[in-house]
């Protein structure tokens, strides 16, 4: 992995055991789908780690993380914005977020367009705000075995950056990073300008499913 790029180990579903032994290695940057999941590891781990929301946020879960969370990967809409600026004052906080793009062929993948991230960030409502930070895009390409397709989607998500960066961030050294790959897709991603890789079976293993 070169060295400008992050990697976080995707955390979720796996036990405090397994994430202090990646700890034990140095690993100290864990992504979490599950808001409650989070917090419960993080107050049973070491301080130190810097934990990333990567799944879906709802609303009424902005709390649970909010006094702690380093990244949010996944903000979809204004209105998930305005939350988590409410919840990041009680705090005295200013929470870093990316938002998420639609770039997969797979309607069941959620994220915005450009145009509607153009929408937010043109809008008085967002320039409102004093405790979001935007920093960068994320997007999930389509689970597939075509590579040139992946490597397409995760070039659009580049120009998508370029054409936010030069328009509303040009001034801003913070909105620098492009979030994109995963265990199947992480070495095109890389090649196509990531600076995140979310990686967990090829840290953790297969996924462990938690029984009803």
């Amino acid at each position: 992995m070169p060295e400008e790029v992050r990697l976080i180990a995707v955390s979720k579903t796996k036990p405090v055991e397994a994430i202090t032994a990646a700890y034990e290695t140095g690993q100290r940057v864990f992504g979490e789908n599950r808001p409650q999941e989070m917090a419960a590891k993080y107050r049973e781990l070491p301080k130190d780690i810097e934990w990333h929301m990567i799944g879906q946020l709802q609303e009424k879960n902005v709390k649970y993380i909010i006094a702690f969370v380093r990244l949010i990967h996944s903000v979809d809409s204004l209105k998930l914005l305005q939350k988590i600026d409410r919840e990041a004052q009680k705090c005295d906080r200013v929470v870093d977020c990316l938002l998420e793009f639609h770039i997969a062929r797979e309607e069941t993948k959620s994220g915005l367009t450009l145009a509607e991230a153009e929408e937010i960030l043109e809008s008085e409502e967002w320039k409102a705000l004093q405790h979001v930070r935007i920093t960068g895009v994320m997007g999930i390409a389509t689970y597939t075995d075509d590579r040139e397709q992946i490597r397409r989607e995760f070039a659009r998500l580049h120009e998508i950056f370029d054409v936010l960066k030069s328009k509303y961030f040009a001034r801003a050294d913070y909105f620098r990073e492009l979030s994109m790959g995963m265990s199947e897709d992480y070495r095109i991603a890389v090649e196509e300008g990531s600076t995140m890789v979310r990686v967990g079976s090829s840290i953790f293993g297969a996924r462990e499913y938690k029984k009803s």
